[in-house]
């Protein structure tokens, strides 16, 4: 029974997951389609680019939103530790490849936040202050973002001592990583767009 659930669970994710709020935002507000225009990636960064500071934040809400609704809906039916990750998890993916919108999603660092803080909030807030610290320190949100992806498997494996979750951190931090790949040889170029501080 638990498994049907879990697996119930994960598809319940994964679809809300493939809804692209910067898809969503840009086609509401009558703005350029973000998988077409700016940097060709559906999140609120490149919406930015497109749409504004209200744009932007609409879509960086819907992309944390998306991630945490999953995993919050399946702690009411669940305390199982394997299915609330595999629920995180399947948003995560949803987001990167959604079955909406032809499976061109963004890099999932907002749902990511978004699905951990609901998953286990102690390791959010430890990848929070890893991304602030990276990012002040080297001025490129891919790298602070693909440092607090990787670091937090290693804060759970140490402080939160849940295989389930440790293992899906690690996973999760592969996707991302994976997700970055163009933006780590802009690193190795050094053409990496910087951000202002």
């Amino acid at each position: 029974m638990n498994m049907i659930l879990g697996i119930v669970l994960a598809v319940l994710g994964y679809l809300f997951g493939s809804l692209a709020s910067a898809v969503i935002v840009c086609r509401v507000m009558k703005l350029p389609d973000p998988r077409k225009q700016g940097s060709g990636n559906p999140g609120a960064t490149n919406v930015l680019r497109l749409g504004g500071k209200k744009a932007a934040v609409l879509t960086l809400a819907g992309d944390v939103l998306k991630g945490a609704i999953p995993v919050l809906l399946a702690h009411l039916f669940s305390d199982s530790p394997a299915v609330l990750a595999s629920t995180a998890v399947a948003a995560i993916i949803g987001h990167m490849y959604p079955v909406f919108f032809q499976f061109k999603g963004g890099k999932g660092v907002a749902t990511t936040f978004g699905a951990v803080a609901a998953l286990v909030y102690p390791v959010a807030l430890f990848m929070g202050a890893v991304w602030v610290l990276t990012a002040m320190a080297s001025r490129y949100s891919s790298l602070a973002s693909m440092a607090a992806a990787v670091a937090a498997p290693i804060f759970a494996l140490v402080f939160i001592q849940e295989p389930a979750y440790t293992l899906a951190l690690v996973i999760i931090a592969a996707l991302l990583v994976y997700r970055h790949r163009e933006n780590i040889q802009r690193l190795r170029d050094g053409i990496e767009s910087e951000i202002n501080l």
